[in-house]
C-alpha cells in the first residue's frame, strides 16, 4: 500500500512522494536527506477526508508540502512563511500581525505586505466585487 513520503534536507521539504516503505527502502543514500512519512490532508491537528470530514488528531500538526519545513524535533510539518511580518502559531500556522476584517460575500479580502510596512496598523486590503 503506497504512502506519503516527504523527502528532506536541511528541514525542507524538498519533494512528495507515494510510495511504499519497501521502495523508500530501496533508494540511494543522499548525504543530508531523509524521508519521512506523512499523515495526508492533515491540518492544524486534525486529520479530514476527501469530503473535509474530520477523522482524528495527529501529532504531525499539518502534512508536508514541497517549500514547507520539518521540525524533526517535534515530528511536526509547517508551511513557509507567507510574509515577513507573519508569526508562527503555537499551532503551526501563520497569523498576520492584524486580524483579518469580516466583511460581506461581495468582498475579497487580501494581505499587501507593503501596506503593513508602509503603516502596521494596516494590512489588509479589502476589494468590493461586482454585483449582477
Amino acid at each position: 500500500m503506497s504512502t506519503s513520503f516527504a523527502k528532506i534536507k536541511n528541514n525542507i521539504v524538498i519533494d512528495i512522494l507515494l510510495a511504499d516503505q519497501t521502495f523508500i527502502n530501496t533508494l540511494p543514500s543522499e548525504e543530508g536527506i531523509t524521508y519521512v512519512q506523512f499523515i495526508d490532508n492533515a491540518h492544524f491537528g486534525k486529520v479530514y477526508d476527501r469530503d473535509n470530514n474530520e477523522l482524528g488528531e495527529t501529532s504531525q500538526m499539518n502534512c508536508a508540502a514541497i517549500g514547507g519545513f520539518y521540525d524533526s524535533d517535534k515530528d511536526i510539518f509547517y508551511d513557509e512563511q507567507p510574509y515577513p511580518s507573519w508569526k508562527l502559531t503555537s499551532d503551526y500556522d501563520w497569523e498576520a500581525p492584524i486580524t483579518e476584517p469580516i466583511v460581506g460575500e461581495n468582498y475579497y479580502v487580501y494581505w499587501d505586505e507593503d501596506v503593513y510596512q508602509a503603516d502596521n496598523t494596516k494590512g489588509w486590503v479589502t476589494i468590493e466585487l461586482p454585483t449582477e
